[in-house]
């Protein structure tokens, strides 16, 4: 619980992000824990589950392969359980492009955090929709 570590969960909130907008899986994969707890339900209508990390990267890469994405995060809230369990909320605004139609979210992210060896990983993700503008048909994940 060192100014390195909140250094470590920012940058790797950021590694997160900038994964999806490089379509750079290799990069999410290493931002994860083994398993993964998601709840999307604000976006997608799911029940939150727990899925592997290679299940997680498996279907992100399947709904954003015909889109151009950017994620812009900011506003780290960190908090520490212990030496080995944190959380960080984040806000993010995530935009998407697929030709001319655009469906652009704002949004308020919740992650759990767990120290595997000298590295955070994410452990649990939740994302609480604020708003949602323009056409959520170009992403299949989206209600």
């Amino acid at each position: 619980m060192t100014v390195e570590d909140t250094f470590k969960i920012h940058e790797l909130i950021a590694r997160f992000a900038n994964s999806f907008d490089l379509k750079d899986w290799n990069i999410l994969t290493d931002c994860l824990a083994d398993s993964v707890y998601t709840d999307y339900s604000d976006l997608r209508g799911t029940p939150p589950e727990t899925v592997s990390s290679k299940a997680y990267v498996n279907s992100r890469q399947q709904s954003l392969k015909s889109l151009t994405t950017h994620h812009l995060c900011g506003n780290y809230e960190v908090q520490y359980t212990d030496g080995f369990q944190a959380t960080c909320r984040a806000s993010m605004i995530i935009w998407r492009k697929s030709g001319e139609a655009q469906f652009t979210t704002h949004c308020i992210y919740l992650f759990r955090l767990r120290k595997v060896k000298a590295d955070w990983k994410i452990a649990g993700i939740t994302q609480k929709v604020l708003w949602n503008e323009g056409n959520p048909a170009i992403h299949q994940a989206a209600k």
